[in-house]
């Protein structure tokens, strides 16, 4: 497997490292040489892209690709990998055999707190949500006129290494914002790359809802971070007069359960099912703290 990472985030640099141990061989865009010089030490083809322009060497790597993860989100001028194929992805990747994208359950908007799966229309709220289904929508038809599944993976909330409520509530950022039966679901970092790959070795296409079992609302999360580490938790702040960026706001516009089954019916097991046993798996192996 020749796998071309586009964006090699949080979740991208996962799918990477993930994708070495089975024996692929992976290259990875980044913005940023700092970046680059990480994924290299991880093993990662590491090349630079600005989001406008292919180098000569990002080029010759989507020529030998044969499985692509598009992780860069969408801005408004649409999807930035589209527009460098000029939709024409096959002219770019000729060996092309698999496209996974990462989107978000935030396309789904907001469904008062009901159980949603993929057959469920996409109620998106204006912006980053329109645009994401817009980018799905482009991607679908990509892979159609190319002849290539198209996998649309929708993320839940990620955390995982690095990056959790531990982190949070060590730097003293951690907030418990109490919202009337409002719940989130999540998703360890671990098994969105495990979820990738599972979807790109058996060239599925198709939308999948990668998250964990069980939706739950956001305070009792840390509430368990805070029990874990043997703290107080932060006291319990009424969503209506919380002082909140407009963009935190916006998350708790949308209130849904999201269903994972329609993946786990395929043969896929998460690993981290449930935020509880994966925080304590996090606390007691010490990784919670890991680097990103």
């Amino acid at each position: 497997m020749q796998m071309m990472i586009f964006g090699c985030g949080y979740s991208g640099k996962a799918i990477a490292r993930l994708g070495l141990t089975r024996g692929a061989t992976v290259s990875g865009t980044t913005r940023g040489e700092h970046n680059a010089a990480s994924l290299a030490a991880d093993g990662v083809r590491a090349l630079v892209f600005d989001g406008t322009a292919a180098s000569p060497e990002l080029a010759l790597a989507l020529s030998q690709a044969t499985h692509l993860v598009q992780s860069i989100p969408p801005g408004p001028d649409g999807d930035p990998l589209l527009r460098l194929a000029g939709h024409g992805i096959r002219k770019l990747c000729p060996k092309l055999e698999w496209i996974g994208y990462l989107s978000t359950v935030g396309v789904y908007g907001d469904y008062g707190g009901d159980w949603v799966d993929e057959n469920n229309e996409c109620r998106p709220s204006p912006g980053r949500s329109q645009e994401r289904v817009a980018a799905e929508a482009a991607w679908l038809a990509e892979g159609e006129a190319a002849g290539v599944p198209v996998a649309i993976l929708r993320l839940a909330g990620i955390y995982g290494p690095g990056r959790n409520g531990f982190v949070n509530l060590q730097k003293g950022t951690a907030r418990r914002i109490v919202k009337k039966d409002q719940v989130f679901n999540r998703i360890r970092v671990e098994d969105i790359a495990e979820a990738a790959l599972f979807l790109a070795e058996g060239k599925h296409g198709g939308i999948f809802n990668i998250t964990d079992d069980e939706p739950a609302p956001p305070q009792d999360v840390i509430a368990e971070v805070a029990r874990l580490m043997g703290v107080e938790p932060p006291p319990e702040l009424p969503f209506e007069t919380a002082d909140m960026t407009p963009m935190a706001r916006s998350f708790y516009g949308a209130n849904k359960r999201i269903s994972n089954r329609k993946i786990r019916k395929m043969g896929f097991q998460f690993r981290y099912p449930e935020y509880r046993m994966s925080l304590r798996q996090l606390w007691e192996t010490g990784r919670w703290d890991d680097p990103e």
